[in-house]
């Protein structure tokens, strides 16, 4: 649940807004058609038994190791991987066939930032073991760390777009304000 948002709109409606983001980013990842869709959680609620997408409990003390974890058991599994934020509604599936692309074209990380100095999708084709390490999540600083990391470990890059994420009360606005695509829509109807 989005926690700086419920104490400005309660815990019951930042829940629901969080369910809407949840569908939203998996529809979005489904009509990428980048290949296997998986969720990866925290804990377990009803509503990820709706999604039909197979659903991982995340591992690791902090974002970094949870991102970390969740990248390299799918590179087990696959030629690359992409992570996004359920929190990132302005991803398109665009961004995410792009950064297929890239990765596929040979790129080892793909990255899109996020106007608040973090990033909303990550997209690897190979990992190092400090990529995430020494980077102070939730601050504005997180893309500037990863960046320093990735140079320092002789990994090549490329980044998507700028967009934006819902992470305080001022984000909802924005969110109320935007238009979304009827997909948008139908999902938070579900």
């Amino acid at each position: 649940m989005k926690t700086r948002l419920a104490l400005r709109i309660g815990a019951a409606a930042a829940a629901r807004l969080h369910a809407r983001l949840i569908r939203s980013a998996v529809r979005t990842a489904l009509d990428a058609r980048c290949g296997p869709v998986e969720l990866h959680v925290t804990g377990h609620h009803r509503l990820f038994a709706t999604l039909d997408i197979p659903v991982r409990l995340q591992r690791g003390r902090d974002l970094g190791e949870r991102m970390h974890h969740a990248l390299r058991s799918a590179l087990r599994r696959h030629r690359s991987a992409i992570l996004i934020g359920a929190d990132a509604p302005s991803l398109t599936p665009g961004d995410l066939r792009r950064a297929a692309r890239w990765l596929n074209g040979g790129t080892d990380l793909v990255l899109a930032p996020a106007e608040d100095g973090g990033y909303a999708l990550i997209g690897a084709r190979r990992l190092s073991p400090s990529l995430f390490v020494n980077i102070e999540w939730g601050s504005a600083d997180v893309l500037a760390q990863t960046m320093a990391n990735i140079a320092l470990a002789g990994l090549k890059k490329r980044l998507l777009r700028t967009v934006w994420d819902i992470d305080r009360p001022e984000d909802l606005e924005r969110l109320r304000a935007r238009r979304f695509s009827s997909a948008w829509r139908r999902g938070a109807r579900r």
